[in-house]
């Protein structure tokens, strides 16, 4: 990447940010525009821009988020209902070009409507 991302820069110790989770493959912290009253976001330590630019060495932190998703949930009390989101691309609202994923509970989202 050419250029640090507010998550680089949170990651250097440059920006500070109340990490609600954290371990040697990702941290969480939340959402600081909220799209539900819970809304965090799981961060891969390493920079991957887009989900799209994912390689096939990036498998196993792939699947680390997923599960690490699941036990954020849990913690914060929504693992009976939560949506993930992965934005890919301006087209469709990413505004950090550093991989995250969005977890949105205590708010009632309808299947008709996938959007936030």
């Amino acid at each position: 990447m050419s250029e640090e991302t507010l998550f680089t820069r949170i990651i250097k110790g440059e920006i500070p940010a109340d990490i609600i989770y954290e371990d040697e493959h990702c941290f969480a912290i939340r959402d600081i525009a909220p799209k539900a009253p819970t809304h965090l976001l799981v961060i891969p330590r390493k920079p991957i821009p887009r989900l799209v630019d994912a390689t096939a060495e990036d498998k196993a932190i792939l699947g680390h988020l997923m599960l690490t998703v699941g036990e954020i949930a849990r913690q914060a009390g929504v693992d009976e209902a939560f949506r993930v989101v992965i934005n890919n691309g301006a087209g469709v609202g990413q505004t950090v070009f550093h991989l995250h994923l969005h977890i949105l509970g205590n708010k009632k989202f309808s299947e008709d409507s996938l959007g936030f």
